[in-house]
């Protein structure tokens, strides 16, 4: 233990803190996320090193989560897609005069939905891992196959969701196939004159900055950057009688939407948004007076706001015992651990122990400085909404540029990978694609194709995959189930709009 607090030094703190008002600040500009915050920042935490980088992502992780609510609150704008349903009944209190009061319920929910998946991050990544130190390469590939079958089924439409999934892994591919890996070492999936440059593939770094910087900026962009909310007048109201009494009779809510946010984190690439529909559904389901939700129900806003930032940590659970991010944020955060060497999976926590303790402790004091920053000073955080953004975009197109440029000690490729990836970012979401299922294939796409060539070098029969252990015939069980739930979800969507168009 006494080593773990040699690690906590003021600067430390610091960059926790930075990283939480950073965050929020992101999260409380509309079109920003907190992806996009950790993206930007990422190549900062090679300078400042393992631990203190990921305090530095971490507070950037839960304050841009959390940012999302004031746009949401005050403008009826979600400042990210995870605080949809905070506008439900945000926005109403906001125009009653209610603005600080609505916000200041959210903040109280977000840090409890924070601190409670903190708890169980803590508690069952250990215990996940060890289990899953224990798989065989057959394992791995089928978990691997469930996180992209999960993805897919959650996916707004599942072919769509699959093809997503599938270009990722086409472009994890391109570049040499090691020897090491059961291929020829040569290259592939390239035109020859490539080959100089993408000999070890695409660098994922600059990949998860185009991606999530640059085309998010194309795509803000092409709505008119000078069309931003100068001039807006926001009306914050007063606390208008805050009182945590309004949480009295309200606790099974906010304890159950931080476990549906949670267990929604643990999804690989299912995401916030989901998290927090689910949690508000579900309360209105079971609420006495539900009838009141999308007027300026508090309930509405504890059950948003509690299920979205217990996103934080059940999303990390994955990562670490596992090394599948559960969001697209998750996955950017490899990113950090890649520039240290470490690879994440099920040995990280029982060989990284020192790391592990650290990153609690930055997860739990990010919420805490999120709760203090936003309860005591909502009405001057509420004012970066209307940051213009012609001013603000420059700025981070230039760390973007520089950052991917410094990554690998300034590899001018690395510059165009930036840019070839942030204009697919902007293609693939113009067409109808989705980024989360790109992404994530294409960081787990190398792992899975590794683990099934072995998993044929072992065994030399492709029934290994279904006759290998009762683990294996369970994670088909849910690979089954997944499928299924999505095609059901599928075929209800698709009656329900044959239904209302024939109304």
């Amino acid at each position: 233990m006494l080593d773990i607090l040699s690690l906590l030094d003021i600067t430390f703190f610091l960059l926790a803190a930075m990283g939480a008002l950073i965050g929020i600040i992101f999260g409380a500009i509309p079109g920003m996320t907190a992806t996009m915050a950790v993206a930007v920042c990422l190549p900062l935490t090679y300078a400042l090193g393992l631990h203190h980088g990921l305090a530095l992502l971490l507070g950037l992780y839960v304050g841009g989560i959390s940012g999302g609510m004031v746009p949401a609150v005050l403008l009826n704008i979600p400042g990210t897609p995870s605080s949809i349903t905070t506008t439900f009944d945000g926005y109403p209190m906001a125009q009653k005069g209610e603005g600080e009061r609505a916000l200041r319920v959210s903040v109280v929910a977000s840090v409890v939905g924070g601190l409670i998946s903190a708890a169980i991050l803590f508690l069952f990544a250990p215990l996940l891992a060890e289990f899953s130190i224990k798989f065989s390469y057959v394992e791995k590939f089928l978990i691997i196959l469930l996180a992209l079958t999960v993805i897919a089924s959650m996916s707004r439409n599942m072919l769509v969701g699959i093809f997503s999934g599938v270009l990722g892994i086409w472009l994890s591919l391109i570049g040499t196939y090691s020897i090491s890996d059961g291929g020829n070492g040569h290259t592939r999936l390239m035109f020859d004159f490539l080959e100089p440059y993408l000999f070890e593939g695409f660098s994922l770094l600059p990949v998860l900055i185009g991606i999530f910087g640059i085309a998010t900026i194309l795509l803000e962009a092409e709505k008119g950057v000078k069309s931003g909310l100068a001039g807006t007048e926001i009306k914050i109201g007063k606390g208008g009688g805050f009182s945590l009494n309004l949480f009295k009779g309200r606790l099974t809510n906010l304890v159950r939407s931080s476990f549906i946010g949670t267990f929604v984190g643990m999804l690989p690439g299912v995401g916030g948004s989901a998290a927090s529909v689910l949690a508000y559904t579900q309360e209105k389901n079971l609420s006495r007076d539900s009838s009141e939700m999308g007027k300026g129900a508090p309930q509405g806003l504890i059950a948003s706001e509690s299920a979205n930032n217990a996103l934080t940590g059940g999303a990390l659970i994955p990562l670490l015992s596992l090394g599948i991010p559960g969001d697209s944020t998750t996955a950017v955060l490899i990113g950090a651990f890649t520039l240290q060497g470490i690879q994440v999976g099920p040995l990280f926590i029982p060989e990284n122990a020192d790391t592990w303790y650290v990153m609690m402790t930055a997860l739990v004091f990010a919420n805490i400085v999120m709760f203090f920053l936003m309860f005591y000073a909502i009405k001057h955080i509420a004012k970066v909404v209307l940051v213009p953004k012609y001013i603000l975009y420059p700025i981070i197109v230039m760390m973007c540029v520089v950052g991917a440029y410094a990554i690998n000690y300034g590899i001018m490729f690395d510059v165009w990978t930036l840019l070839i990836f942030g204009v697919l970012g902007y293609l693939i979401q113009k067409v109808g694609l989705e980024v989360a299922p790109l992404i994530i294939g294409f960081i787990l796409g190398g792992q899975a194709e590794v683990y099934f060539v072995k998993s044929l070098e072992s065994f030399g029969t492709y029934s290994i995959f279904f006759t290998k252990s009762p683990i294996a015939v369970v994670l088909w069980l849910l690979i089954a189930a997944s499928v299924t739930f999505s095609v059901v979800m599928g075929l209800k969507s698709r009656a329900k709009n044959r239904l209302e168009t024939t109304q």
